[in-house]
């Protein structure tokens, strides 16, 4: 498989609990560029909305999940190397 026969989803995330969640292409390596910086903590994105979810440090909430906030703004994934 070759980077430009498989598209990016319009949203994806690292959650095995969620919906978006796509265990084939994470493992491949998806990364993501947001406003132009590379971020390596995100949990979840979504393209069309312009959004991304991200943890706040190593904080839990009660059920044991990553803290997230969302921040918004140009969202690019790509394929990693």
């Amino acid at each position: 498989m070759t980077e430009n026969t498989t598209a990016l989803p319009d949203r994806l995330s690292t959650n095995p609990k969620s919906p978006f969640y796509d265990e084939a292409l994470l493992t491949r390596g998806v990364g993501i560029k947001f406003d132009g910086q590379e971020k390596t903590n995100v949990e979840e994105y979504c393209i069309s909305e312009g959004w991304i979810r991200v943890a706040v440090g190593k904080t839990l909430d009660r059920k044991g999940n990553p803290l997230t906030i969302k921040l918004s703004g140009k969202v690019e994934p790509y394929f990693e190397k």
